[in-house]
């Protein structure tokens, strides 16, 4: 796989890897991470995501030149998340097209994720993730080599989430 740098105009790509994600999801009866209202179709949504891919540095895994999965970094978290106490780089966004569902396309992007931020002098990434239903999501992360560090409600109270940190 290659990863390449992405930007806003890589937006329409990564929404319809999110909503075939949500789509998983829900047929899984885990609709509860992202919902079924396809992200696509909310200008809100399609907004949001393109603020993330205009101030956050997208990067693609391509495939024999199909987007595999994208990754989007940053060096603030979101609102939500309290700052952190030294520099950090911040995991915005991770998904992996469903073509690519296990071929180890997220670990990769992660991987990649860890030395942008070494290269950049910065010894912290962290990541939030939705903590709900099965924990499947934190136990991936902590398969990563992430540590829980805070949980938190986001959405009005409405969505579980874990803040996790790793040391890079």
């Amino acid at each position: 796989m290659d990863v390449v740098k992405g930007g806003p105009a890589d937006v329409p790509a990564i929404m319809r890897m999110l909503d075939d994600a949500q789509d998983w999801l829900a047929s899984l009866g885990r609709a509860g991470q992202w919902g079924t209202d396809h992200w696509s179709e909310n200008p809100s949504a399609v907004d949001r995501f393109t603020q993330l891919a205009t101030s956050g540095t997208v990067w693609l895994g391509l495939v024999h030149d199909d987007v595999a999965g994208v990754i989007i970094t940053s060096v603030t978290p979101p609102d939500y998340v309290p700052p952190a106490s030294e520099p950090e780089h911040y995991v915005s966004l991770l998904v992996t097209a469903r073509a690519f569902a296990g071929a180890g396309v997220g670990a990769a992007l992660l991987a990649h994720a860890r030395a942008e931020a070494r290269d950049a002098g910065v010894g912290l990434l962290r990541v939030d993730c939705y903590d709900g239903d099965d924990h499947r999501l934190v136990a991936y992360y902590e398969k990563q080599g992430f540590t829980p560090v805070a949980t938190f409600t986001a959405r009005n109270g409405t969505w579980p989430g874990r803040l996790l940190a790793q040391r890079v």
